[in-house]
């Protein structure tokens, strides 16, 4: 019959275009992987005439390359990068050829109407719709390859660039707990303290590790530590609702050498560690050093526990802040508690004074943070801010009119002292935030993680650097606290954390803002 002549005329020729198209496919993808080997044979010197351009070419760029002036492990470290890179896109190259074989494999398959499929009689519409959801399925499958390995490798140079500018250089391990502050005197000598869970608090030789002085006073939990402006004098906050002042008298010991760690690490390596690679508390460290018994002053107000401390400026005063959901004033010379500082609705997590003003920042886990002010002696005035959707873990002043606050929803915020109706700028993390720290200088905020990491960031909130981890460097367990001490030449960056160490970091702050 006519009609069927017709019809089988149109499935011949239907046929036929598949054939062809076939075979332009096949010519397609030998010709794409004749020229995918095609730089193969250059580099291996097997190229003809027609190479000699592009050869003469890479001898330029590689003669470039050797007359730059970067240092030859960080040009041995580009080159090898690079050569990632062009292995990446290659296989990436090599499996889009693959991937987009089988997608017209498939629509051919789908292309005739009424095909049986599963033993199930499918209409045109859902053949479309098939072949579309199938498509669909390789693209993304696709795009999940490029992004995966992009990322591999944008990652790979970042961590490469951090460990250039910021360096581990000491560790101080020898507590018996976990380490929840960490600060540096402010005259000289300086010396390193830390405050641990195990009752104790500890000064160091910055240059050495080497323990210089254990406090043993306290009967609970040490939670903070901070060191007079003037004076070789120690304020510590423990969980026994108390706060002690302490006089100290250190000697620093005659520097080592100190061994160049920042070679043995990949940026590939950060893994989870077990508990028994945690540094054990050594009983040598603490015990090899002179122990203070006893303070000089025992700040007694609170009924809870008392979680920070801090100097006003000048030093003649000290503030507390306490579970007890209150904050205290105290004469440092008569322990006379001169103002008690309430309207939190729960346990406070901090506190942090102005470096040149009569100014107190409180925080609490009521999401809020309040401003105190005794800079007139009749009244102090009192602001509450509400930034944050969960506990407000610390707010610090810099040097000039900003307040920085950290969280647990995962943010930091910048606010400005003049008008602190909404922040300035706002930090979103991929972790909790607990007690920052802003340099002087630079105003750089450091941002110790519940993750293990400490990034950096400018007051902008641009990211500025992630600070090396891997499973042989690096905190191990929750990062708990950060401190600048700019002006050292070693270390000017410290870090402490629950896996019972502190370390300390050598940032390289020029290059650090010349990166950004």
């Amino acid at each position: 019959m006519p009609t069927e002549s017709g019809s089988w005329a149109a499935a011949r020729q239907t046929k036929q275009k598949r054939k062809s198209h076939s075979l332009s496919i096949k010519r397609t993808n030998s010709s794409e992987q004749d020229r995918l080997g095609q730089p193969r044979d250059m580099l291996e010197g097997q190229g003809g005439p027609q190479d000699a351009v592009p050869q003469a070419a890479m001898c330029k760029s590689h003669h470039t390359f050797n007359d730059s002036k970067l240092p030859l492990p960080i040009r041995n470290t580009l080159l090898e990068l690079f050569g990632q890179i062009e292995r990446e896109f290659e296989n990436l190259y090599i499996e889009n050829l693959e991937l987009r074989r089988e997608i017209d494999t498939l629509n051919d398959r789908l292309t005739g109407d009424g095909q049986t499929i599963d033993g199930v009689e499918l209409s045109k519409g859902q053949l479309k719709a098939k072949a579309s959801h199938s498509t669909s399925q390789l693209s993304q499958k696709l795009k999940t390859t490029y992004k995966a390995s992009t990322s591999k490798i944008v990652s790979s140079f970042k961590t490469t660039t951090s460990r250039a500018i910021c360096q581990l250089v000491k560790e101080y391990a020898g507590h018996r707990d976990g380490i929840w502050d960490v600060g540096v005197t402010r005259m000289q000598p300086v010396v390193l303290g830390t405050a641990s869970a195990d009752h104790t608090a500890l000064l160091w030789s910055i240059e050495t590790g080497k323990c210089l002085i254990k406090y043993t006073g306290h009967a609970g939990s040490v939670n903070s530590i901070k060191f007079h402006p003037t004076e070789q004098i120690a304020l510590t906050a423990s969980g026994d609702q108390t706060a002690h002042i302490w006089r100290f008298m250190v000697q620093l010991p005659t520097p080592q050498p100190a061994a160049d760690t920042s070679q043995q690490m990949s940026g590939e390596e950060e893994v989870d560690v077990s508990d028994k690679d945690e540094p054990e508390g050594d009983g040598d460290v603490a015990s090899d050093c002179p122990t203070i018994r006893a303070p000089m002053t025992s700040l007694k107000s609170h009924q809870g526990v008392v979680i920070a401390a801090d100097w006003l400026v000048g030093g003649k005063q000290a503030v507390t802040a306490s579970w007890d959901r209150s904050a205290n004033l105290y004469d440092v010379e008569t322990s006379e508690l001169v103002h008690s500082l309430t309207g939190h609705d729960q346990e406070l997590t901090h506190c942090c004074t102005h470096p040149t003003q009569r100014l107190v920042v409180t925080s609490s886990r009521d999401t809020t943070f309040r401003l105190w002010d005794f800079r007139d002696p009749s009244i102090h005035s009192v602001n509450v801010f509400q930034g944050h959707t969960d506990t407000v873990t610390s707010a610090v002043f810099t040097v000039g009119d900003n307040v920085v606050s950290g969280s647990d929803d995962r943010t930091v915020k910048v606010w400005d002292l003049k008008n602190m109706r909404s922040p300035i700028a706002t930090i979103r993390t991929d972790s909790a935030v607990n007690r920052i720290s802003v340099s002087v200088g630079q105003r750089i905020i450091a941002l110790p993680h519940d993750n293990r990491q400490v990034r950096l960031f400018d007051m902008s909130g641009v990211r500025l650097a992630r600070l090396p981890r891997s499973n042989r460097q690096g905190h191990r367990r929750m990062v708990c606290c950060s401190a600048w001490s700019e002006d050292h030449p070693t270390c000017n960056l410290f870090s402490c954390g629950f896996d019972r160490q502190a370390i300390g970091w050598n940032i390289n702050i020029p290059a650090l803002l010349q990166e950004k």
